[in-house]
């Protein structure tokens, strides 16, 4: 699988789209805690980066991509082409992150 393409373009430059097999989805909800919320708002005063959402962040983009393909395996594909990602924060504390692209098998 470490094999598979992942790409938010449409095609992929030196290989062919031979079958489109459907589109595929990854999510997930991560919750994050109070003394994470109450540092953001902090840095959040004062325009700062908080790195405990970023490092939060970037670790729920790879949980959901590792996801998107293992689901793109099992149709068979060997790529994902236009792929998105959505972050969501929702009121309960959670971060949703969604990737969806379509499952292709290229040569």
């Amino acid at each position: 699988m470490t094999d598979m393409i992942v790409t938010t373009t449409p095609a992929i430059d030196g290989h062919k789209i031979e079958e489109y097999l459907g589109v595929v989805a990854g999510e997930v909800a991560l919750g994050t805690d109070f003394v994470r919320d109450f540092i953001a708002s902090v840095a959040d005063l004062f325009g700062a980066r908080t790195a405990a959402y970023e490092e939060k962040l970037l670790e729920a983009r790879e949980v959901c991509i590792d996801e998107l393909r293992r689901r793109a395996a099992r149709l068979g594909a060997n790529a994902v082409v236009g792929v998105k990602i959505d972050h969501e924060i929702l009121q309960n504390g959670m971060m949703l992150v969604i990737a969806t692209g379509t499952a292709v098998r290229v040569s």
